[in-house]
């Protein structure tokens, strides 16, 4: 039996983690076996640049962390070596990254996660890492956006130069009439 001393070391960090799990957009679980520790380093680089925090934890603090922050769907997940991704700015982030480390790595493999407050399985994860990135979106929105004013601008253009070519004439007899 544990001391009281772990016992609330253990509370502590279940607490921390739900915290955690609460404050973010979304999250990911993934099994880690097989990578290496270049593979490693290069995926912790690549979460720690898109804001996301990557992090093992025993499985069973997991589980009580997630069940805590109301999603106790994914404690089925989590068996085997997992780790949990939580991106707090970017909801796609973390889907998006790790699907392409799970592509690249056979043994490294998406399981589960939760977006919007519902937890989505894996293949839910995957479909969300497709998502174009916030700013593709933002860039294909403003283009269309522009290209619908410069249709707009070009329609009254011709508009302009139609009525004002019948116009001009009739503005040049003008004064030589008077």
């Amino acid at each position: 039996m544990p001391s009281n001393k772990i016992l609330a070391e253990k509370q502590q960090v279940v607490a921390e983690l739900t915290e955690k799990i609460k404050g973010a957009a979304s999250g990911v679980i993934v099994t880690y076996g097989g990578i290496t520790v270049e593979q490693d380093t290069a995926l912790r680089a690549a979460m720690r640049k898109s804001g996301v925090e990557y992090k093992v934890y025993k499985n069973s603090i997991t589980g009580r962390a997630c069940e805590a922050a109301g999603y106790g769907e994914l404690k089925a997940q989590l068996e085997g070596m997992t780790a949990i991704a939580l991106g707090t700015e970017d909801p796609i982030a973390p889907a998006k990254i790790l699907k392409e480390y799970a592509d690249k790595i056979e043994s490294f493999d998406v399981k589960a996660g939760f977006v919007d407050g519902g937890v989505i399985d894996r293949d839910g994860v995957i479909a969300l890492a497709e998502i174009p990135s916030k700013e593709i979106l933002i860039g294909k929105i403003l283009g269309s956006i522009q290209s619908s004013l410069y249709g707009l601008a070009y329609v009254l253009q011709a508009k302009i130069d139609k009525d004002g070519g019948a116009d001009a004439p009739a503005a040049e007899e003008a004064p030589a009439e008077a």
